[in-house]
């Protein structure tokens, strides 16, 4: 069977449903599942803003006061730690994740997108790392098993996956994705957000029959 997911590693709903999904594969042993993600920008205009917290953030582009950002994010938080991730919003840095994008297609053509993901999530989202950042780029891609030859290409030039990125987002399009994490099964069934396990579970068993 295969699924693919299309996320943004700035969405904080995205890994969750990474770990809802993984949860449910865990409960179907005897099957082989391909898993391949697909890039999505859920803000393609966002520029690098490394002085101001996410709470702030939110608040302005939502309306809203800082006090309900918070609120907002502590629900976020207390999800994810439902799950066993654990969300450190106070140190979110706000960034273009383009170039991310980007690494995350390298990845894919070495067999190493899950890795990749899994590892950017938590430098974001735990970690409080900077994604924009070239050099936090090259960590983290060697620690998914990239080449750093092959990271740098990708970093100093402006093109060089940027198709692949570009595609995927327009694909998302073409098929309806109105939001990340979308998780599309076969090009039969499809899930929008970070359901229960047990909606993936049922997903999988309908496709099984």
């Amino acid at each position: 069977m295969k699924i693919e997911i299309w996320s943004d590693i700035m969405c904080p709903f995205c890994y969750i449903g990474k770990r809802q999904l993984e949860n449910a594969l865990a409960t179907f042993p005897d099957n082989d599942f391909e898993v391949e993600w697909k890039s999505f920008q859920l803000d393609p205009t966002i520029t690098s803003q490394p002085e101001k917290d996410v709470y702030t953030f939110l608040a302005e582009r939502k309306g809203m006061s800082i006090e309900q950002s918070k609120e907002m994010h502590k629900g976020v938080t207390e999800r994810a730690k439902s799950v066993g991730l654990e969300y450190n919003f106070d140190k979110a840095v706000i960034s273009n994740s383009l170039n991310a994008h980007r690494i995350i297609q390298l990845a894919k053509t070495k067999n190493l997108g899950d890795a990749i993901e899994e590892i950017f999530f938590k430098a974001y989202f735990t970690d409080g790392e900077d994604l924009n950042n070239g050099l936090t780029l090259i960590k983290l891609g060697i620690q998914a098993g990239l080449a750093e030859n092959e990271i740098r290409e990708v970093l100093e030039s402006d093109t060089l996956f940027l198709k692949e990125v570009a595609s995927d987002i327009k694909e998302a399009g073409e098929i309806g994705v109105q939001g990340v994490p979308f998780f599309v099964f076969d090009r039969k069934y499809a899930i929008s957000g970070a359901q229960p396990v047990e909606a993936f579970v049922q997903t999988i068993k309908e496709i099984l029959k």
